[in-house]
C-alpha cells in the first residue's frame, strides 16, 4: 500500500503561481518533484522529457512541442532539452499562459545557467529536497533518529515501504551511471564511487579538498570538479563558516553534509539500525540530519537558507549561526548533540558564541538532541528528535 506524503511546498508553488508565469522546480532525482507538480496543477498537461519521442519532438519542433502548454502545463526534467527555454521566454512575452508553466529539472549547473539567461524575472525557482522531518510527521510516519538516519528521505522509501539498502543502491548506480555522464567524462566509474564513500566519511567535518583528493587517488583540481557537480545534483550541501570580522580568526573552511542522510549512511556501508547505534560517525550523521532539516525548511518555504557555521582558531564552536525567520538584524544560534541525556556542558558553546557575536543579536538560542525533552531552560529551547 502507498502512503500518500503531502509536501511543505505545496502552499508555496501555489503562491508563486498567482505571480509567476513560469515555475522551475529543481532538487535531486527522486526527491518528489514530478509527484509535487501534478498533485499541485494535475488539470494541466504534462510532458517527461526522459521519454526519447518527446524529447525529440520538443528539440525539432519547438514551437510545436509549447503550442500544446499554452495555456500552462508541467514540463519534466527540462534541462533535457535546455534550449527549449529561450522558446518558453518567446512564448510568455507574447502571450502570458492563463495557467504556470511549471519546469523541473535534476542538474543544477545545466538548467541554471539557461534559466538565470532565458527567464530572469519570468520564473519563481524552487528548490525540492527529500522528505522532512515534518512531512513524515504530518502523513503519521513517526521515526525515531536512528531509523531517519538509516530511511534517509527519498519518498519512495516511505510512501512504498521499500527497503532503503535497496533503493540507495539503485540509486547510486542510476547516478553514477547514467546523470553524471550528461556532465562529466568519467573514464573510471569505480574511482568516482570510492570517492563517494569517502566523501560520506568526512559528513559534518571541514572539508579540506586536497586530504579528500589525495585519498581518492585524484587530482585536487577533479575532487573540487567532482565535489561541484555533486554539489549541483544536490546531493551533498556545503555550509559556510561566519566570516564576520570579529578581530578573532575565524575558520574560512565549509563544513560538508549530505542533502539525504541516508544515502550518507549507505555510502558509509550502514543497512541497518544496529550498525547506526555503535557506528563512529553516528554524531556527524546526527548532525547532518538536523542541519539539512533547517535546509528543508527554507528551501520549502521558496527562501535561499541563510545559515553558517561559527568556529574559531581556539575551537570556539557553535552548529549553526542563523539569519533566516528572525527579525533584522538578529541572530539565531543552534547546537547539535546526539546524546539522549542532557548534559549541562552541552550549553556552554552557545553561550560563549552568544558572548562573541554580542548578546544583544541572539534571538534565539536552541539545544537540538537525540532524547525526548522539549522544554526552555536557562533560555535555550531543547528540542529533542527523539520526541
Amino acid at each position: 500500500m502507498t502512503v500518500e506524503i503531502p509536501r511543505a511546498m505545496a502552499v508555496t508553488l501555489q503562491a508563486r503561481a498567482a505571480a509567476f508565469p513560469v515555475l522551475t522546480v529543481t532538487g535531486p532525482r527522486q526527491s518528489g518533484k514530478t509527484t509535487l507538480c501534478r498533485q499541485s496543477f494535475g488539470d494541466l498537461p504534462y510532458a517527461n522529457l526522459e521519454r526519447p519521442d518527446m524529447r525529440d519532438f520538443a528539440r525539432e519542433d519547438p514551437r510545436g512541442f509549447l503550442r500544446g502548454f499554452a495555456g500552462g502545463g508541467v514540463i519534466d526534467e527540462v534541462q533535457r532539452v535546455p534550449q527549449l527555454l529561450s522558446w518558453i521566454q518567446v512564448m510568455v512575452d507574447e502571450r502570458r499562459p492563463r495557467r504556470p508553466l511549471v519546469l523541473t529539472g535534476s542538474h543544477q549547473i545545466d538548467l541554471m545557467a539557461e534559466v538565470s539567461q532565458s527567464l530572469a524575472g519570468r520564473t519563481a525557482l524552487l528548490h525540492l529536497l527529500p522528505l522532512s522531518m515534518a512531512e513524515l510527521r504530518e502523513a503519521g510516519l513517526t521515526l525515531n533518529p536512528d531509523e531517519l538516519m538509516l530511511r534517509g528521505g527519498y519518498p519512495r522509501i516511505h510512501a512504498e515501504g521499500l527497503d532503503p539498502s535497496v533503493v540507495l543502491a539503485d540509486y547510486v548506480a542510476t547516478y553514477a551511471e547514467r546523470d553524471l555522464r550528461q556532465v562529466l567524462a568519467l573514464r573510471h566509474l569505480e574511482e568516482f564511487r570510492r570517492f563517494l564513500r569517502l566523501a560520506a566519511g568526512r559528513v559534518g567535518q571541514l572539508l579540506n579538498i586536497h586530504s579528500l583528493a589525495v585519498d581518492a587517488g585524484v587530482s585536487d583540481r577533479t575532487a573540487r570538479e567532482w565535489l561541484d557537480v555533486l554539489e549541483a545534483s544536490y546531493l551533498v550541501w556545503r555550509l559556510r563558516p561566519w566570516h564576520e570580522n570579529l578581530g578573532k580568526r575565524l575558520i574560512k573552511s565549509p563544513k560538508l553534509y549530505w542533502c539525504d542522510v541516508g544515502l550518507a549512511a549507505w555510502l558509509l556501508g550502514i543497512r541497518d539500525v544496529t550498525q547506526i547505534t555503535t557506528h563512529p560517525l553516528r554524531s556527524a550523521l546526527f548532525e547532518n540530519l538536523a542541519v539539512i532539516e533547517f535546509v528543508k525548511h527554507a528551501y520549502n518555504r521558496g527562501e535561499t537558507p541563510d545559515l553558517h557555521f561559527f568556529r574559531d582558531s581556539n575551537g570556539l564552536e557553535v552548529d549553526l549561526v542563523v539569519g533566516q525567520g528572525m527579525p533584522p538584524g538578529q541572530l539565531g544560534l543552534v547546537e547539535v548533540k546526539s546524546g539522549m541525556t542532557l548534559q549541562s556542558t552541552w550549553f556552554k558553546p552557545l553561550d560563549d558564541v552568544a558572548t562573541v557575536l554580542g548578546p544583544n543579536r541572539i534571538g534565539r538560542r536552541m539545544l537540538i538532541h537525540g532524547g525526548d525533552d522539549r522544554l526552555v531552560r536557562g533560555g535555550v529551547e531543547v528540542v529533542g528528535l527523539g520526541a
